[in-house]
């Protein structure tokens, strides 16, 4: 049931109600056959640029391209775009291939035998075709969003629109069902775009990801881009825990470096700030943090006292308080090269330049 994805390009897309901006001169290209999630807190406006990308609401401002057609004023019927949201919305009278086929009913050119194999296809691919006799009561929580899953793509989108569709479930089956979408999108080959608020969701699925406050885009990249490089303090906060410390900033150390003064201590942080002087941000991920009994050698460091440690089985986590008083987390791994961290135990604290970065100000 392989198909073909649509590219998507939104070009100063705005959406007002009243005097609230919800979406402010978006310009976003999402790549035919991606897997792009637009991530962030309740509010931001992802699912208001879904909505619009579908065609439930008419942008304020800007274009909706489709394979580089503006739709910006076609009816959500007639573009090749479905919808699967949070709410399933099955029809509870009906089976499963009914709910499934019930879209081709109104598709012309689909006679009674295609849409029986084409239904059938699409519940091979959710792996629900022993089920298509029951009613939606009947199936588990997971089992009704593959049927949603199955109803949309029935209907041979170019790009398919995910608004939140895991939260309902409960956390052991979203993680089974992320990686099911995972590999339903490799073998459908369809555009998803993605609307989440969970972090660890975007990350483990997205090909690309946008990060969005306020009804703007702050980053765009990829996963591991966007968590290892934050731009901003408030993209290093929402994607993932961030150390994030005050610094003095200094003069340039050249190849993208740049001298800060973290307590007594002049460290080395890589610069995605440009030229700053005076007081900026630093952050680096608990797990680039480096340990080591204090007194051992250790390049662009500063010295703590461990405060706190949290036993969670393969690793543990660790509050140190550094000598200038700023606490930070570490993530170290439960291998026995550190079982004798306690809390009171003084501690080099070890922040690679490549993991130290000074943020841009917000």
């Amino acid at each position: 049931m392989a198909q073909s994805g649509g590219s998507i390009e939104l070009r100063g897309l705005g959406k007002s109600f009243g005097d609230e901006d919800a979406v402010v001169d978006m310009n976003l290209q999402i790549e035919a056959g991606e897997f792009f999630s637009l991530i962030g807190p309740s509010g931001c406006g992802k699912t208001t640029t879904l909505r619009m990308i579908a065609g439930f609401e008419e942008p304020s401002t800007g274009e909706i391209l489709l394979d580089g057609v503006d739709v910006a004023a076609v009816p959500a019927h007639k573009r090749p775009v479905n919808t699967v949201f949070q709410s399933y919305a099955l029809f509870p009278h009906l089976s499963v291939e009914d709910n499934v086929g019930y879209g081709l009913r109104w598709q012309g050119g689909v006679d009674k035998a295609d849409r029986r194999r084409r239904v059938g296809e699409a519940l091979d691919l959710v792996q629900l075709a022993p089920y298509a006799k029951r009613r939606p009561h009947q199936l588990s929580g997971g089992q009704q969003q593959r049927v949603a899953l199955a109803r949309a793509l029935v209907l041979r989108p170019t790009v398919l629109l995910l608004d939140e569709p895991l939260g309902a479930l409960d956390a052991k089956l979203r993680k089974t069902l992320r990686q099911e979408l995972t590999t339903l999108h490799r073998e459908v080959g369809v555009t998803f775009v993605f609307v989440t608020h969970d972090q660890e969701e975007a990350l483990e699925m997205s090909d690309r990801l946008a990060v969005m406050e306020q009804g703007r885009v702050v980053q765009c990249g990829a996963p591991r881009e966007v968590y290892s490089a934050p731009r901003t303090a408030y993209v290093a906060d929402f994607l993932g825990v961030a150390n994030l410390l005050d610094v003095e900033c200094l003069s340039s150390a050249g190849n993208g470096l740049r001298r800060v003064r973290l307590g007594d201590a002049e460290l080395l942080a890589t610069s995605v700030a440009g030229h700053m002087e005076g007081d900026g941000h630093v952050v680096i991920r608990p797990e680039r943090v480096r340990l080591a009994i204090s007194g051992a050698a250790a390049a662009n460091a500063v010295v703590g006292t461990i405060e706190e440690l949290v036993y969670v089985g393969a690793t543990t986590q660790l509050v140190v308080r550094l000598a200038h008083d700023q606490l930070l987390q570490a993530l170290v791994v439960n291998n026995g090269e550190h079982d004798d961290f306690v809390p009171g135990t003084p501690v080099t604290v070890a922040l690679p330049p490549e993991a130290l970065r000074l943020l841009a100000a917000s």
